[in-house]
């Protein structure tokens, strides 16, 4: 089964209506010009609210390493996904300071970039369309050179999500302004886009 993470929650109602849907993820963002950006500060807040079953990602632009190992170490968040340039030597330099599992995302334009997604030794690997949150989508021919599990991400919505899971299987679904009216997380959206994903009546 596909499984869901959403993405960019900043707010109590937003951790409230995950912990009623229950995706596997749901996702801080700490990049510092993202309009979804939250505080490690916030995010403790946050995550003490959040059901355990649910794994909070760290979401990271070009953050070193020791920071990015505190909030994990501190349990503020579970996973980190790494959304900037960093490289093998980055992720190595990470494993050094913490145990807990990296996504790397990679923005899909060509070949090229199915290749590096093939090798790189995060656990994980994220596809996205450039450098996250821009409700765009890649073309998804190049999703089917991957030759591991990864995290589908870029422009999902729910007049996309059927097809996407669909035409590719992925591992995860990672949404975020597709869930959103007006710039603020939809209750409505996130649980349609849930049902969709799961196939059974949204929680109510």
């Amino acid at each position: 089964m596909t499984k869901i993470k959403l993405c960019g929650l900043s707010q109590l109602r937003d951790i409230e209506i995950a912990n009623q849907l229950a995706p596997e993820y749901v996702g801080f963002v700490f990049a510092g010009l993202s309009k979804r950006y939250v505080s490690p500060e916030q995010a403790g807040r946050l995550k003490k609210h959040l059901n355990p079953s649910i794994t909070a990602v760290g979401v990271f632009v070009n953050e070193t390493p020791e920071e990015i190992s505190k909030l994990l170490n501190l349990k503020i968040i579970d996973m980190a996904q790494l959304h900037g340039q960093e490289d093998e030597d980055y992720i190595k330099a990470l494993r050094s300071l913490t145990d807990k599992p990296i996504i790397k995302a990679f923005a899909i334009n060509t070949e090229e970039d199915v290749i590096d997604a093939n090798k790189s030794t995060a656990d994980y690997v994220l596809l996205d369309s450039g450098n996250g949150g821009s409700g765009r989508v890649f073309d998804w021919v190049y999703a089917k050179g991957l030759l591991r599990p990864y995290f589908l991400a870029g422009g999902l919505s729910l007049n996309n999500i059927d097809r996407a899971i669909k035409t590719l299987g992925p591992y995860a679904v990672d949404v975020s302004s597709g869930i959103e009216t007006d710039g603020q997380k939809d209750i409505d959206k996130m649980g349609k886009f849930v049902h969709i994903v799961r196939g059974k009546d949204e929680i109510k």
